[in-house]
């Protein structure tokens, strides 16, 4: 990566079809180690929606867009990709997110 790039970062959004929660967030699961230990990829969280059980986010960082076209070609992503309709209520939604850049100010030493 060079100093001038960014990581692709992503909330993958992923509804279950009613009754298939369990099932689906069993799949989300199974995925954190395998996508962890790609080489491009430096975060991989999933998570449910409180108010809104069987919807997941899915946060993803990956060194680029290679990376995640990697990824969605492995065997274990592809695995689950079979199992959309069985899961599914509707596609997955990437949504991209940009960092908003902050200025961090040091503060005093209060010693």
């Amino acid at each position: 990566m060079t100093a001038r790039s960014h990581p692709l970062v992503a909330l993958a959004r992923v509804r279950a079809k009613p009754a298939r929660r369990e099932a689906l967030q069993e799949a989300l699961t199974a995925l954190v180690e395998p996508s962890r230990a790609e080489g491009g990829c430096f975060d991989y969280t999933p998570f449910e929606l409180l108010e809104e059980p069987g919807t997941f986010y899915v946060r993803e960082t990956w060194a680029d867009q290679a990376a995640l076209d990697f990824h969605m070609a492995t065997p274990h992503f592809q695995a689950f990709a079979a199992r959309f309709e069985e899961l599914l209520a509707e596609p997955i939604r990437l949504i991209p997110l940009r960092e908003v850049p902050t200025t961090v100010t040091a503060t005093a030493d209060p010693a």
